[in-house]
């Protein structure tokens, strides 16, 4: 390897900063180095706020500057296309239009598609290959599953899309599939349908993502001479972001670099989070075993954040075993102890959050400059809800306003058409929420007769289940859940709004589905539905809740307004606010007590390095706050503080605590835990005896005698009866377009018996026909 020490270059102890070139004149003596560091294998270990950015896009421009190479011969990887443009753009202040001839400077997926289309004969495609989409994928994935008599309701599409994106993520072909992994879908039937997945794209002339890099991973194991040909192409690779990288991603990379191994890699090991998505921290632990005689270069000079922020995060951050170690350090002086608040429960949080940002607002910090960071997403609805009372203006930041998520709407709307069942664009929403079989051609039926009615569209479907006008399965099923809502709507009388809606999501199986689906996305959906059901719980009357959200969903700030951006930590990655509150520091909601129970102590480490990410985002202030209370399904629940505070340097925090009465039996609590696992969970009270008798009746038809669930029924649609018609009466010879023409048999209000001439004896509501001639 050549000889780079800073002996041999002209850095600034041998030449001064006037012999530098441009693009490193502002770089510190590591970034320069890394910089100009350009033969062998090298790691970039850049701590947060460090500058790595500045000195990989420097490195880039170095080395087409010296013509080390020309700008076709360089492999520059980036995760998302806005890092690549960013990328590229700061290369091109530096080289001009040189960076123009840069067609291997992207994201993964790109660069291999790229390649992919050269070479998609090797693996059984043409080069016009389509790439699919979620969507694409889920609905081939459920024409499998039906095609092969499976139960989608118990093996969901969507769960088996996670599973394959999860095998390619980590390199496996059909095939490759140990016993476990062959085990998680369908009882031993996912290397299967594995298999029919991936020969079914190879019919269409598809891939989807994961396929990009998959295949070609494959060509490059299979096929040697597609291999040498890039290798011998990229004199020079560069990695962003390495820490983040999967395992069919690093084996992708190392295929390529091990002919020239000049390879620069640049991540923190300490910001890994995103294992659920595949990525693994292993593979920039394992660097300088890949790469014998690498050269790491140290990255510590932070630019963001006072020393107090930096020790304390550095200090939580320690007590990582996993890790290669580095210290953050910075120039800036003065600064804040970083502040741990205790207070005595959710709603005192969202108070107390309100209280100091109105604070910093009167002292002139402008309210972009202040961000929350949750843990999880369900985490925001305490504090929009307090914003909204005291009017202070909030962004949601990488997801939607809580309300405004798609399973609260849903929830919310099983709510509204229960307070009031003249609400048609609610009944619309869930008619078929979770599915029910009923298509759009029931839906167009429904809006067919309430039109020519003038009902409400509930009362409008429950006339035509009490009729031959539909299928006896959708009438049966439209049947089962009117009566649904009215023994919900009866509950609602005696029981609590969020106990109503447990009942709901219970009794329609939106819980079911959500839990069927088994993947991080439901899990947060599940989240979110138990703390709608919190929020609920301080309120006496559904109309009042109801109202409540009528409320909050109206109150829109002026887009151009400041805002304070409410974030999960996960999203905030990469960005900076100088003031910043770190909210929900307990046991079980961070560390998250899901992601302890699924990865142990693996996962323990990945939670203290989302600490470490979070509190490196604030430039001058930040505070943690937990709670000694949160209430969990409804009941009251004791919280101990997070294990992450107890870890943090004593010297660079100061804590203080807003609680009382049981405050001093919480920290007794909380001094005298020492299980490094130790969690609070709380059970869900018991509902066996809350339904009424009359559910009972409609439980044992089963829903499937419809006429006994509508007789029921009649009585809540009552106020939506429809005035029979004057112009049809018994004897008359009439028409349908359905059955044809026939004699009126009977009538009683809207609904006719009619003798069809060629479909017998129906029953038919009367706006659905017309006098013969």
């Amino acid at each position: 390897m050549t000889d780079t020490s800073p002996a041999l270059y002209p850095l600034a102890e041998a030449a001064g900063d006037a012999d530098l070139p441009p693009y490193a004149e502002r770089l510190n003596m590591p970034q320069r180095e890394a910089v100009l560091t350009t033969e062998g294998p090298v790691l970039m270990l850049a701590g947060a706020g460090t500058g790595k950015t500045a000195a990989l896009t420097a490195r880039l421009a170095h080395l087409i500057a010296t013509r080390k190479a020309w700008p076709s011969e360089v492999l520059c990887v980036t995760f998302t296309n806005k890092a690549a443009r960013e990328m590229r753009h700061r290369v091109g202040q530096h080289i001009g239009d040189a960076v123009e001839g840069m067609p291997w400077l992207g994201t993964f997926h790109s660069i291999c598609a790229k390649m992919l289309r050269r070479h998609a004969e090797l693996v059984g495609l043409q080069s016009n290959f389509t790439i699919i989409d979620t969507d694409d994928q889920l609905r081939l994935l459920k024409q499998l599953i039906q095609q092969n008599d499976l139960d989608e309701k118990r093996w969901p599409a969507r769960q088996l899309a996670g599973l394959i994106d999860r095998w390619k993520n980590r390199g496996l072909n059909p095939g490759d599939l140990d016993a476990i992994e062959n085990e998680s879908y369908a009882d031993g039937k996912g290397n299967h349908f594995y298999t029919l997945y991936q020969d079914r794209l190879k019919a269409l002339n598809a891939c989807d993502f994961g396929d990009l890099l998959l295949h070609m991973l494959n060509i490059f194991r299979r096929e040697r001479g597609v291999l040498e040909e890039y290798q011998r192409r990229f004199k020079y690779i560069l990695v962003d972001e390495y820490q983040d990288t999967n395992a069919v991603q690093y084996l992708w990379l190392r295929l390529l670099a091990q002919e020239r191994k000049n390879i620069c890699v640049v991540g923190d090991d300490d910001q890994s989070i995103y294992s659920w998505r595949g990525a693994e921290v292993a593979n920039i632990l394992r660097f300088e075993k890949d790469f014998p005689g690498a050269k790491v270069i140290k990255l510590e000079q932070n630019y963001r954040s006072t020393p107090y922020i930096l020790a304390a995060a550095s200090g939580l951050i320690g007590a990582n075993s996993e890790r290669l170690g580095k210290t953050l350090w910075t120039e800036i002086d003065g600064g804040e102890k970083v502040r741990v608040i205790g207070v005595w429960d959710g709603p005192e949080e969202a108070r107390r959050v309100g209280e100091e940002i109105e604070r910093l607002e009167r002292e002139g910090a402008p309210l972009d400059e202040v961000a929350i960071l949750v843990r999880a997403q369900y985490q925001t609805r305490e504090f929009e809800d307090r914003f909204i009372q005291i009017g202070l203006n909030y962004r949601i930041i990488g997801g939607f306003r809580f309300y405004e998520r798609a399973e609260i709407r849903d929830a919310l709307a099983y709510l509204r058409v229960i307070a009031q069942p003249q609400d048609d664009l609610a009944f619309e929403r869930i008619y078929n929420q979770p599915k029910r079989g009923l298509g759009a051609k029931t839906l167009e039926k429904m809006h067919q007769h309430a039109r020519r009615t003038g009902l409400p569209l509930a009362a409008a479907s429950l006339q035509l289940a009490d009729s031959d006008e539909l299928p006896k399965r959708a009438a049966g099923t439209i049947a089962g859940l009117m009566g649904q809502f009215l023994h919900w709507r009866e509950q609602a009388e005696v029981t609590t709004p969020s106990e109503l809606l447990r009942q709901v999501l219970d009794d329609t199986g939106y819980t079911t589905m959500l839990e069927n689906e088994k993947s991080a996305e439901a899990k947060g959906r599940l989240e979110n539905l138990s703390e709608l059901a919190r929020a609920m719980e301080e309120y006496e009357t559904l109309g009042d809740f109801l109202e409540h959200v009528s409320l909050v969903m109206d109150n829109d700030a002026n887009p151009d307004d400041e805002k304070v951006t409410i974030m999960t930590i996960h999203a905030a990655k990469g960005l900076e606010f100088n003031h910043l509150f770190l909210v929900g520091w307990e046991e079980g909601v961070f560390p998250s007590q899901r992601s302890l129970d699924e990865g142990g102590l693996a996962s323990l480490e990945e939670e203290r390095r989302l600490a470490y990410v979070a509190i490196t985002r604030a430039r001058r202030r930040c505070t943690i706050l937990h709670a000694a209370n949160r209430r969990i399904y409804g009941q009251w629940t004791s919280s101990i503080p997070s294990r992450f505070i107890e870890e943090l340097p004593e010297d660079q925090i100061e804590q203080e605590t807003t609680m009382t009465g049981g405050a001093s039996l919480w920290r007794a609590n909380w001094s005298e835990s020492d299980d490094p696992f130790a969690h609070v969970s709380g059970s869900r009270p018991d509902r066996s005896n809350a339904r009424g008798p009359g559910w009972q009746r409609a439980l044992s038809s089963g829903y499937d005698t419809k006429q006994a669930v509508v007789k029921e029924s009649r009585r809540s649609a009552a106020s939506f009866a429809a005035k029979p018609r004057t112009d049809i009466a018994v004897g008359q010879r009439v028409f349908h377009d359905k059955f044809g023409y026939g004699f009126v048999m009977d009538q009683e209000g809207n609904k006719l018996e009619i003798e069809f001439e060629t479909s017998g004896l129906k029953r038919v509501i009367d706006s659905f026909v017309k006098a013969a001639d």
